[in-house]
């Protein structure tokens, strides 16, 4: 049995599902959720459950799993104490660095390559990208779902998945109005549009002015289905806002060109160097620079899950 550890992060939590699920085993989601004594550091909260609720500590009991899924700071120290009561048994995947002081404590430790990783430690393994939930079969299903409702949208029809902002970085809309002159270049002859929990309004309403018809426009939030795996399958390009690096990553599994929109104002050095190493492993390409030639589909989920089934399964 597997676990995976669920918290309140959305972004976390399809990540390590996506991972689950390409082990093609049994698994179980762990919901958790934090109280205040999670602002402590870990290195304080060691291998417990202190720092989530006891409602949470209450779904945590044997039978122990082989192994644990955790993603982030704030769970690791609870994939810890999961191993410690299992007497050491259950090992213990990490995705995204707990700190320094943690990463010798994972069995596995997943880490992106724009986090510069420097060392040579055999428990890393760094990756391009995120891991997540987009598979050719999900693509497939939701091609056939949303067929019916965006096949009227004439091709090439061109997918604009819009985020927001970030720590520190707006989303302004003289941005949103580059956003639209950059995207309008590649000469869609539709347009399938979704936003965000986090898209300024004042960036949607430049997007409903300035992008012509024929287009389909999801404000998240309205009512019915949210269109996002719908738009990805049923694209010929992709624009995708650069704020969300799982966002990206999702667009790079497509298969179809995908232009990153990330002005400097909006996007920091993190989100900066991963751009870079989509660009560099041909996935995808700066909006405004034309030519993109997809490598392939990227997920890592897969490959990170073959190194789980030899080293732990």
């Amino acid at each position: 049995m597997i676990w995976i550890l669920a918290d309140d992060r959305a972004g976390n939590v399809n990540q390590l599902l996506g991972i689950a699920e390409s082990l093609n085993q049994p698994f179980e989601r762990k919901d958790i959720r934090y109280n205040k004594w999670v602002k402590l550091p870990n290195f304080l909260r060691g291998s417990t459950f202190i720092g989530i609720t006891k409602e949470s500590q209450k779904a945590l009991k044997g039978p122990w799993p082989k192994v644990v899924l955790s993603a982030g700071r704030r769970s690791f120290p609870v994939a810890l104490a999961i191993r410690r009561l299992s007497g050491g048994k259950t090992k213990v995947v990490q995705l995204m660095s707990p700190g320094k002081c943690g990463e010798k404590k994972c069995d596995l430790l997943i880490l992106p390559i724009h986090d510069e990783y420097k060392g040579n430690a055999k428990n890393v393994m760094q990756v391009v990208g995120t891991p997540h939930r987009v598979s050719v079969q999900k693509l497939v299903d939701e091609k056939k779902h949303w067929q019916s409702k965006l096949k009227k949208y004439p091709a090439p029809r061109v997918g604009l998945i819009v985020g927001g902002a970030t720590k520190d970085k707006p989303f302004t809309s003289e941005m949103a109005e580059r956003l639209v002159c950059d995207t309008l270049k590649l000469k869609p002859k539709s347009l399938l549009i979704t936003t965000s929990r986090r898209t300024p309004k004042e960036v949607i309403s430049v997007l409903r002015e300035k992008l012509p018809e024929p287009k389909f426009f999801y404000t998240f939030g309205d009512s019915g289905e949210n269109p996002y795996f719908g738009i990805l399958s049923m694209s010929d390009m992709i624009v995708v806002t650069g704020d969300s690096m799982s966002m990206c990553t999702e667009c790079c599994a497509t298969g179809v060109p995908v232009y990153i929109f990330a002005p400097e104002q909006m996007i920091g050095k993190k989100h900066a160097r991963f751009h870079q190493s989509l660009y560099h492993q041909n996935y995808a390409r700066p909006l405004g620079k034309k030519g993109v030639q997809p490598k392939g589909r990227l997920n890592p989920a897969p490959e990170i899950a073959q190194r789980i089934q030899k080293e732990f399964l």
